[in-house]
């Protein structure tokens, strides 16, 4: 299925809501946070896989702010999981010149979460192949609010009017500021909602959606499909088909 992708017509930007993990482990008889561990597979086959096919960013919905209201044994357990995670897969994201990053309300995570990230982000910092973004504490918005906030003080201090205030400005203070907006959003579980994930930044995203997929079993294959689809894709942008033919 590889060969069949157009390398000249890549998504540059693809996020990806990793849903399924609990129901996943339910299937098998197991405690959901045997879900989550699972799914380290899926996320270094998709980090991996668009590495490989020069994908130039990967952002990664990991945990959303609503994702504390879970019960507190598995919100532990998960932040336990992400440190774990984020040092065994170091050398993973160094041989695949993977650029670590991460957006969202980093203050709320557990300070040794905050340090084992800081931490894989500047040793990958050098790194100039896939950007690899870790959605943390993050919803859509939250992002929203934070940079409204942002423009709301500049008025306030007279550094900017309200009617100096353009879709470039807010953008620029999104936590995704320098990053393209999203190409291709896929989606594991079967779920047909984007979940407050990146709500500014999907505005013009194809979505594809893996009805009978659960996260921990997306491999590279899932990957390619979801990529296929997008280039089969008509993308007008609120234009009509003659005008983007022509």
């Amino acid at each position: 299925m590889k060969e069949l992708i157009d390398l000249s017509n890549l998504p540059k930007h693809i996020a990806v809501i990793m849903d399924g993990n609990g129901r996943w482990a339910k299937n098998q008889g197991a405690a959901r946070i045997f879900g989550h561990r699972s799914a380290i597979k899926a996320v270094r086959e998709v980090t991996e896989g668009c590495a490989e096919l020069g994908v130039g960013y990967l952002t990664l919905y990991a945990f959303s702010t609503e994702n504390w209201g879970r019960p507190q044994i598995e919100v532990q357990a998960l932040m336990e999981l992400l440190v774990q995670t984020i040092r065994d897969e170091l050398p993973t994201l160094q041989k695949n010149n993977v650029r670590l990053d991460s957006i969202g309300d980093l203050n709320s995570l557990p300070e040794r979460c905050r340090r084992q990230l800081a931490e894989a982000i500047e040793q990958t910092r050098q790194n100039d192949g896939l950007n690899l973004i870790l959605a943390l504490g993050y919803s859509g918005k939250w992002d929203i609010v934070q940079a409204t906030r942002q423009l709301a003080q500049e008025i306030k201090s007279g550094a900017l009017q309200p009617e100096d205030i353009t879709e470039g400005l807010l953008n620029d203070r999104l936590a995704t500021k320098g990053r393209p907006d999203v190409d291709l959003m896929l989606r594991t579980g079967g779920d047909h909602r984007i979940s407050n994930f990146l709500l500014w930044q999907l505005a013009y995203a194809e979505l594809y959606i893996y009805d009978e997929v659960y996260w921990p079993d997306f491999r590279k294959a899932h990957l390619y499909e979801g990529i296929l689809s997008y280039q089969k894709r008509e993308r007008r942008f609120g234009k009509t088909s003659e005008q983007v033919n022509s």
